[in-house]
This record gives C-alpha cells, structure tokens and sequence, in this order.
C-alpha cells in the first residue's frame, strides 16, 4: 500500500509568467490521471509542466453527490502531488482558492495568461461536453488520444460498419481474438466464448458465507482536508463523506486490484447477480472508479484476472466473467457512447415522462430492495450492477421515468460515474430510452426477480407475487402496467413473446385493477397510497 501523503503542497498558479518558461503546458482533467498517457510523451521537466485544476462546475452543473467529489478531487490532488514530489513542475488550482475559477475552461484560459506555454496538450476528455469545450477553446490545446481503452474510436466504427444492429457478444469475441485473451490458440479457453450462464447464482436462505471484508483506505491529509472542503463548500449536496475510503493512489489502486483477484476474484462469478441486505461489498471488484479516473489501466487488471485462471486459483467462469465486463462492456459502452452523441442524450423511445421520485435522493422508501439499494449507495457512493440495472433502474424503467432524470441522478450519485459509461448503461441499459441500440429488450421484470436474488422481499411488506391489493409489490404492478401500456411497441420484439403472452392471460377486471393502482403509484411520487405520509396523498 503506498505511503500516505501528510499535506498537499502543490502551489497555486504564480502571480506572474515563470523562469525558465513553459514549452509546453499539460492540462490533466479529473479523470486522466495517468502518467503514461500520450500527455507526457516526451515530457521535459526542464521546459514543460503539468496544470490541474478544481472547478465548482463539474459538482454543480452536473449535481455531484459527496464521496463523488471527494473521489475526484483527492484523486487528483494525490496525483498532482506525486508529480511535484517526482520533480514535475506542477501547478494547481484549488476548489477553495480565491482565484479559483468556475469552470475548467476559464480554469485553462487562467494559467494560458499566466504561464504563456508555447503549446498546450491533453488527452482528449471523455465527456462531450468538454470535448467540445476543449476543440473550441482559445487556448487551442492539442488533444490526443486516450490511449487508456482498448479499443478506439476508429477500431469501434470498422466494428459497427455494416451491422443492422450491435450486440455486445460479437464485439466481445472481436476483442478476446484481437487482444489474445483467453485464448488457446484460434479458440477460445475452455471452448466456449461466454460463462454468463453460470454466473446467475442466487445465495442460499443462509446468505453470503466467508465474504472477505473489504480493502478499505483510511483518509490521509490530503484526503481529509478535499473531506473537510467538500463538508464546507458542497454541504447541501447529497451523500455521505463518513465512511469514505476509495482507492484514490495510483499504489492503493494496484492494491485493491491485488485484493479482488486474491480474495474475490473466485467467488465473483458464481454470486456477480446476487444481492444480500447488509452485504454493499459481496464479491464485486470495486475498481471501476479507479480505472475510469485512469489510475489503473484495463490491461493490466484483465492480465491479472487471467493469470489467477491460468494458475488454478479462480474457475474459468469467474475470470471469463469479470473479463466480459471490462474487456467487452466497458470497451462496447465507450463505442457506443462516441458513436450516438449527442443525440443520444436527447432519446426517450418509449416516451417517458414521469419526475424522478423524491425518495431517490433519501432512500426514504417502503420497499425493502429500493430503501437498501439507495441507503448505500448515498452512503458509499456504491451499488453493483444489479442493484442499479434490476432495482433502481427497473423501478424508473416499469415507472415511466424521464430518461435525462434517471442519468443525472446516476451520474450524481455514484463514485465510479463518468457519462461516457453511466449515459448508455442508464438511459439504453436500465430505462430502454433508446429503442434497442444497448439492449435487445427491455429488462422488465416483476418483483419476483428482486426476491429469487436476494433476501430483499423477506424483509418487505409487499409480495412480489401480487399485482393488486394494498400488499401487492409496486414492482409487480409496474411490470403489468408495463406491459399493457407498451403492448403495440412491444409485440414487435421477437424476445418478449413469452412476456407478452403471459400477458394476455389477463382478464379485463384484473387488466383494470393493475392500471388502477399504478396509475395511483405514479400520482404518489412512486410510493404506493397506503403508504405515503398524509401530506402527499393527492
């Protein structure tokens, strides 16, 4: 584990144009903290220097929960510090500086003015948004490739080009051949190219056994002082900061990497959809913040998964399934991305309309799996695939939800939330807002789901067997809804066939009662009308 840091030296922009003067000038945004990326090719301690910068926009203009920002900001402040430390010059602009400037590209345009380089450079952002603030600046950097990924812009269009419609399977095989992992010889290990089959395990009635505790990192100075920031400026932002310990170190993230593949690694595939009350942490890797800010390279950490197989000390189905997320979700997801945006921001296939509900920013709920997802995830900055693509996400989805409602919060809420993978995952994913680009249906389930995968419903007052009656699960009455309301749309998907003919099993009394209730359900802010406080009744 690396040495803990004892203060942030890193000095603010000077008051005047340094000696000797800046050739070139690196800008590192938040989630480009990489000392190997094309930013400092052939960087010259002696010329150049590297610029960082705070900017209360990125926590505001996108509402950013808590352990986000802390996320962000001592990551980033960790990493400025350790180039200091190796001899780069290095300035930063700091979120509680009185020159602080409100958006990273005033924050630029600031140490243009001050430092003069001859040239700027930056890998280009992740986010459109500031891709296209960046390509359009007055300081004209030069932006290079992310050489983070896998697979690149380019690679993803000669993968796309041709193809009616694009599915993660066909592309992951692309990859697997392409990057020779996995592989024996022109086959794939273990002569089949998916596990997904056995890694839907739910637990036994006696829950998770043996889950290793997780690697936690206490809060250094640093730390501490972008937590005592965060507290002061951002304290009616949600979330807590009390039991923030991430990865925030280029040496703590090797670490949790360490960890996962010891500890979790073999256990991961057999339990990666299973859900458990009191259990955030299960048998989940908890690298995805730490890869998406670039303190770990996918490389290294799928060369790591594969390793553990080839030594005999995880199951095939394990590596191959934690493999399939990073080397073909995470990789589809960016391509996807890239390939649809803007527009793809703006997409509402199924026309859905509703607020995002109150209690998403509480957890302040009566449904056991929602009050639990939520909890969490405020508390830690964390919920695993499932909780947010089967539990939050689902309830949007078979709710009505706004698409652009249910991606912001999203994007607020999780440590690990950088638009470039949260918007597909959210609005095409979880919510089916774009008619079928990410999925070929949508994951419309009934409570039923929730309880066969975890112990959620066991501790709820609603069944997941009912669709009507006051102890019936909303869940449930959602999915019927649903399904009635987007029947027409539907019936021309070949993979809701046996849904939708459960479907018309359904008498017109039953058909009433279901669109009765959900119709109250929505009017209630979510929460079904026996169980709202007295003043939300409408």
């Amino acid at each position: 584990m690396a040495a803990q840091k004892q203060a942030f030296t890193v000095p603010a922009l000077p008051g005047r144009a340094p000696s000797p003067p800046v050739r070139r000038l690196v800008f590192a945004l938040g989630d480009q903290l990489d000392r190997r990326s094309a930013a400092f090719d052939d960087f010259d301690p002696a010329q150049d220097a590297l610029f960082m910068a705070e900017a209360l926009d990125e926590s505001t203009q996108t509402w950013s929960s808590k352990p986000r920002t802390a996320m962000f900001l001592a990551a980033m402040r960790h990493f400025a510090q350790q180039a200091a430390d190796d001899g780069l010059r290095t300035w930063y602009s700091r979120l509680d500086s009185p020159s602080s400037a409100a958006s990273l590209g005033a924050a630029l345009a600031q140490a243009v003015a001050v430092l003069k380089p001859q040239a700027v450079v930056m890998v280009t952002p992740g986010e459109w948004r500031l891709r296209e603030t960046f390509a359009a600046h007055p300081a004209a950097p030069v932006l290079l490739e992310d050489r983070h990924f896998l697979c690149s812009g380019e690679d993803f269009e000669r993968h796309a080009k041709g193809r009616k419609q694009l599915r993660l399977e066909f592309f992951y095989r692309e990859m697997r051949v392409r990057h020779a992992v996995l592989m024996d010889g022109d086959e794939p290990a273990g002569g089949q190219w998916n596990f997904d089959a056995e890694n839907r395990k739910s637990f036994p009635a006696s829950g998770p056994q043996g889950v290793p505790a997780p690697l936690l990192f206490q809060p250094d100075a640093i730390t501490r002082e972008v937590i005592d920031l965060i507290d002061q400026r951002l304290s009616g932002h949600p979330g807590s900061l009390d039991r923030f310990a991430w990865p925030v170190t280029r040496a703590d993230a090797l670490a949790a990497l360490d960890a996962f593949i010891g500890q979790r690694l073999p256990l991961f595939g057999d339990h990666q959809d299973a859900m458990w009350t009191g259990q955030p942490w299960l048998y989940h890797a908890h690298l995805s913040a730490a890869m998406n800010v670039k303190l770990l390279d996918p490389r290294e950490v799928v060369a790591a998964a594969e390793r553990a197989w080839r030594a005999g000390q995880v199951p095939l189905a394990a590596a191959e399934g934690f493999i399939r997320q990073v080397l073909g979700w995470r990789e589809y997801v960016r391509g996807i991305y890239w390939r649809t945006m803007p527009g793809y921001l703006d997409l509402n296939a199924l026309d859905a309309r509703q607020p995002l509900p109150a209690f998403y920013w509480t957890g302040d709920t009566p449904m056991a799996c929602l009050r639990e997802s939520i909890g969490q995830t405020l508390e830690l900055g964390y919920a695993h695939h499932i909780q947010r693509l089967m539990v939050t996400g689902l309830y949007a989805l078979l709710l009505g939800i706004d698409p652009k409602a249910v991606h912001r919060w999203y994007l607020a809420v999780y440590v690990d939330a950088i638009e470039w993978v949260e918007l597909p995952n959210t609005l095409g994913m979880a919510l089916y807002g774009d008619g079928g680009v990410m999925a070929s249906k949508p994951y419309a389930a009934t409570g039923r789901y929730i309880e066969r995968m975890s112990n959620y419903c066991k501790g709820c007052r609603f069944d997941p067997g009912k669709s009507t009656g006051e102890d019936a699960c909303p869940f449930t009455t959602l999915y019927w809804d649903f399904l009635l309301r987007h029947q027409p749309r539907l019936s021309k998907n070949n993979r809701m066939a046996l849904q939708l003919k459960n479907l018309a099993r359904l008498g017109e009394d039953a058909r009433a009662s279901i669109g009765a209730r959900a119709t109250a359900i929505r009017a209630g802010d979510g929460i079904p009308p026996h169980d709202r406080p007295k003043g939300l009744l409408p």
